[in-house]
């Protein structure tokens, strides 16, 4: 295989790690906000689960070509920290946030008849309301300004690569073994998104957020989608890529230096032995 046809096989598995991603855990956001009774109103865990199932299948599916970063904020860390190419960053965020364009398009296609109805029925307006908008991106909760929003991003995002370079390190004798990472990865999301996920939806993951924001702008969302109220389009991507890096930084820094190395044995050989 070709270096170029490999470097392709990475994208094409980015691009399609993102968009299992959001075709599940946009749709189940579909069915937390449009449906009444919600079947998840009271079972918000749920919610979590299915999320970090999605990313854990997305693991499963593209691990082995891409490596399934799936986020532009762990493709920075790996590049700052663990040696990732740094020519393939840009092309690999691209394909990050083309799978969440694709993946928020194919979830349009399944629900666009009820976001119309719930539109209607709580006469709401896509452009000036942002109608349904949340199933899509994220925006900040009850409370919450954008700025703090900003922090909180830092913050998740930092927890969720932290953990996720505690999980590959090569050094750490405790980590979940062999293709296990991908499971307990899926449970590091959905635990982040049980504990803080209404404070603004726990976007953790700038092309999460960013692709289907894209393409909501050009389905009818218009200026809710982008640049959206408070002009927030800007902090899950910026949030999360200042809390990926430092994540990771303080798991290189606090961490991974007194992880156990293991030492070979040398065997000595016959010259040695008679010596």
């Amino acid at each position: 295989m070709t270096v170029q046809k490999k470097f392709f096989g990475e994208l094409i598995s980015e691009c399609v790690a993102v968009f299992i991603i959001i075709l599940l855990g946009d749709s189940v956001a579909a069915m937390y906000s449009l449906y009444d009774p919600s079947p998840y109103k009271t079972a918000y865990w749920g919610v979590c689960i299915v999320w970090g199932l999605s990313v854990t299948i997305a693991i499963y599916v593209t691990g082995a070509v891409s490596g399934t970063h799936a986020n532009p904020a762990v493709t920075l860390s790996l590049a700052l920290f663990r040696g990732f190419s740094w020519r393939k960053v840009p092309l690999y965020m691209l394909a990050q946030i083309a799978g969440g364009f694709l993946g928020a398009a194919v979830v349009y296609t399944l629900f666009a008849p009820v976001i119309d109805h719930f539109a209607a029925a709580h006469n709401l307006d896509r452009l000036h309301d942002g109608a349904a908008a949340g199933v899509f991106f994220t925006h900040p909760g009850d409370f919450v300004t954008p700025m703090h929003s900003f922090v909180v991003e830092i913050i998740l995002t930092g927890l969720l690569v932290f953990g996720i370079f505690a999980i590959t390190c090569e050094y750490n004798t405790m980590a979940p073994q062999a293709n296990s990472g991908a499971l307990i990865i899926g449970f590091l999301v959905a635990a982040i998104g049980a504990s803080a996920g209404y404070l603004d939806g726990w976007a953790i993951n700038p092309a999460r957020d960013f692709g289907p924001r894209l393409f909501c702008f050009f389905a009818g969302w218009g200026a809710s989608a982008l640049p959206s109220p408070g002009n927030y389009w800007w902090v899950p991507i910026a949030g999360p890529l200042v809390g990926g890096v430092t994540g990771a930084g303080l798991y290189q820094t606090l961490i991974r230096p007194f992880m156990p190395r293991n030492i070979p044995v040398v065997v000595a050989s016959s010259s040695d032995q008679s010596a």
